[in-house]
């Protein structure tokens, strides 16, 4: 997934089986958890809300549907390096009037002047260094008027051996079989993210571990 020009059934295949594996184990509610709870006692009439690493924009339509249900008006922005997994997202959201999507490379000019309410990062920081995690934590914060969720992978045995076999038995993509047991070994303990966190200057935060092995990790601003 790391690898910009990839395009076609391969990646539609494993879009839609990430998709599945964050409704099935409860991914997605670590990050609708978090927006939620930055936005309580909102009084702000549009609330625009960027979703970093968007993948094929399962968690923003996710959003459009608990905002209509909450009678919330929102603008929801996702943010994705891969113009062909951005160009499956807007195929995949038509019908959704208030969700756009940007082809984007975060460490960009271009991607560093926008500005929203909340910033969404759902497993996405394990792909990068520490050096551009500070940097983006950073840009994350500045860009945030209420605050930031991140949503993150705990690197744990269990965590690594469980997705492996699950991947094994069920998964019908090869890059899913792969990337996911890797992602893992991506992930963070605890005591990395602090660290992260404190090279930033971020200091007000709230860092919880979430079933299935995430971290969840609040912003306010």
């Amino acid at each position: 997934m790391d690898d910009l020009d990839c395009s076609g059934e391969v990646v539609h295949q494993t879009l839609r089986e990430i998709d599945y594996i964050n409704q099935k184990l409860g991914g997605n509610d670590v990050t609708m958890n978090g927006l939620e709870t930055l936005l309580s006692g909102n009084t702000k009439p549009l609330i625009r809300i960027a979703d970093i690493g968007c993948g094929g924009g399962g968690m923003l339509r996710l959003i459009a549907q608990w905002a209509a249900k909450a009678g919330l008006e929102v603008e929801l922005i996702g943010i994705d390096a891969n113009p062909h997994i951005v160009e499956y997202a807007r195929q995949d959201s038509r019908g959704f009037a208030n969700i756009e999507y940007k082809a984007l490379d975060v460490f960009g000019e271009e991607y560093a002047e926008l500005e929203f309410d909340l910033v969404l990062c759902t497993l996405v920081l394990h792909h990068f260094t520490e050096e551009q995690l500070s940097y983006l934590f950073q840009t994350f914060k500045k860009q945030a008027r209420v605050g930031v969720v991140v949503n993150d992978l705990h690197r744990h045995w269990l965590a690594y051996y469980s997705i492996k076999l699950l991947t094994r038995v069920f998964s019908k993509s090869k890059m899913v079989r792969y990337d996911a047991p890797l992602s893992v070994l991506r992930g963070f303990v605890k005591s990395e993210l602090e660290a992260i966190l404190s090279t930033a200057n971020i200091n007000s935060f709230d860092l919880k571990w979430r079933w299935a092995f995430r971290w969840q990790v609040l912003i306010p601003a």
